[in-house]
């Protein structure tokens, strides 16, 4: 049985933010999947009135 490459990483690392890539300081919240730094930055247009 071979292992697949989607086993070899796991976790944080795997996760990356939808604008910048980064895995540091994601909020997956609601299925966002963005970063502290991009969401204060877009929050706003997308949906969130207090950020």
């Amino acid at each position: 049985m071979v292992a697949s490459q989607d086993t070899k990483f796991k976790g944080r690392g795997k996760r990356k933010c939808r604008f910048c890539g980064t895995s540091r300081g994601l909020i997956r919240k609601y299925g966002l999947q963005i970063c502290r730094r991009c969401f204060r930055e877009s929050g706003e247009s997308i949906g969130f009135r207090k950020y």
